[in-house]
């Protein structure tokens, strides 16, 4: 077990293109990262091996979030590598398109459990670590803009992704003042053809700020809520202004 006094980050959805970015960004603000991945070891092998050239004890584990059974099981085994744990990042997600006539109750559980339980479980779990420390410690989740806006055809990715901006109050309300709870929601970072509604050009005409987001917009956020001892419970949109449409 590791007890050096270095700070800890448990964290869900470190594989994709943002999730990585977060991950080696905390391993570089002096952070041990300990870190699940589902579809991908080889994915995940590149990334663990470039966030241990900076947090040379980070770990990872493979955990299906959407069964409980594997999150704990996951903190079970982070419990034997770590003493502590002062961060959560709860950024594990699914993503398709699914037209109301056309959703199935498998797609229903595919993305709601992923978005919705699987956050909640993974809160659950690290709050009891967390309650029992005597030092301020944060849970930051990764939802999304669509949260707030009438996307027709991803109703259970939107109301998943509304829930937990929803668990992220309770949770802030509930196990204050010794954790604070908190919730980045980006807008457009990155474009995959296959899934988004519109091509790069018609979003960003849809955008004030007239760009698409950078994964380096997310992690400016995190960083000053990882420097705030005074927030929680908050929603930040980082999406260049696009909600105000």
């Amino acid at each position: 077990m590791t007890t050096s006094g270095k700070r800890v980050c448990f964290m869900t959805g470190a594989t994709g293109i943002l999730g990585s970015e977060i991950a080696l960004s905390v391993a570089g603000q002096g952070y041990t990262v300990f870190f699940t991945y589902n579809s991908s070891e080889e994915k995940a092998l590149q990334i663990l091996q470039k966030i241990r050239w900076v947090s040379p004890e980070s770990q990872m584990i493979h955990c299906d979030v959407s069964k409980p059974g594997d999150i704990i099981a996951a903190f079970t085994a982070f419990r034997q590598h770590f003493d502590r744990l002062d961060l959560l990042i709860a950024a594990a997600s699914n993503f398709y398109s699914t037209a109301i006539p056309d959703i199935t109750e498998e797609d229903w559980d595919n993305l709601v459990d992923t978005n919705l339980k699987g956050t909640f479980f993974t809160m659950q779990e690290a709050v009891r670590i967390m309650l029992k420390q005597s030092t301020i410690s944060r849970i930051i989740t990764l939802t999304d803009i669509s949260a707030n806006l009438i996307w027709r055809n991803f109703a259970p990715y939107t109301v998943a992704k509304a829930g937990i901006q929803h668990l992220t109050k309770i949770f802030a309300k509930t196990c204050a003042p010794g954790i604070l709870v908190n919730s980045i929601a980006p807008g457009t970072v990155t474009i995959n053809p296959e899934i988004e509604m519109d091509s790069e050009a018609e979003m960003i005409k849809k955008i004030p700020l007239k760009r698409l987001g950078d994964p380096l917009d997310i992690i400016k956020t995190i960083t000053f809520l990882l420097e705030s001892d005074y927030i929680t419970g908050q929603v930040i949109s980082v999406d260049g202004g696009r909600l105000l449409q």
